[in-house]
Order: structure tokens, then sequence, then C-alpha cells
């Protein structure tokens, strides 16, 4: 009897991650049933944190950039990812007065704009119109 039990929990124990894994699969999850007000305060910028609002449009972009095949769907994707590093930064630049902090923050919009540049010159090359 004690076996059956020790090869019980051990089959327990073996199949937790997998049942753990497939209880947080969210892609088949229907987000636009969900009641996303619970969440409005965490999407309130604060003096701590005044992003939630340029992470929530630059999500929005990258969501609904689109291309005619997966190369330029993932570089207007990228664009838009770069735009939102740029916002954040700027964004860091006019609420901190650590030197560090804007010293970063001002190398990061130097070279994001760089690579939106390199991607928009991309889609030209595409034949595509940039964005």
């Amino acid at each position: 009897m004690k076996s059956k039990l020790v090869l019980a929990g051990a089959a327990a124990l073996l199949a937790a991650p997998l049942v753990a894994q497939q209880a947080m699969d969210h892609s088949k999850m229907n987000h636009s049933q969900m009641n996303h007000s619970q969440m409005s305060g965490m999407m309130q910028p604060t003096a701590a944190n005044p992003f939630p609002p340029a992470e929530m449009k630059m999500h929005e972009r990258m969501m609904s950039a689109m291309g005619a095949d997966a190369g330029e769907t993932w570089t207007r994707k990228m664009i838009e990812h770069h735009r939102g590093a740029v916002e954040m930064s700027q964004l860091v630049l006019r609420n901190t007065q650590n030197a560090e902090v804007r010293r970063e923050a001002q190398k990061t919009i130097a070279s994001q704009n760089r690579e939106i540049a390199t991607l928009q010159a991309m889609l030209r090359k595409m034949g595509k119109s940039a964005q």
C-alpha cells in the first residue's frame, strides 16, 4: 500500500509543472471580455511611475502594426517599440534630476531614433511607405 502512495505522490509531483504550465497558458483567453477596470490603478501614472500611458500607447501601436509579410510586420512593430523607448526616455527626462539616468535617457533617445531611421529606410527599400 505504501508503495502505491509513494508512486501516486511521485506521479503528482512530476505532473505538477505541466499542470501549472497549462493553467498559465493565456494564449487561449478571450481578452476582449476581460474586466480591465481592476487594472486601472496599475495604469495610472504616478510620480514614481509616469510610464503607463506611454507603455499602453506603445503596446497598442505594436499590436496594430501590420505588413504584407512577416518581415514588413516585424519592421513596423519594431518602429513602434523604439518609439515607445523614446517616449519613455523623454518622460524620465521630465521627471528626474538624477544625472546618470538623464545621461542614459538622452543616449537612449539618440540610439532609438537612429534605429527608427534605419527601419524606415528598410521599409522604403521594400517599396513600402514609412510610418
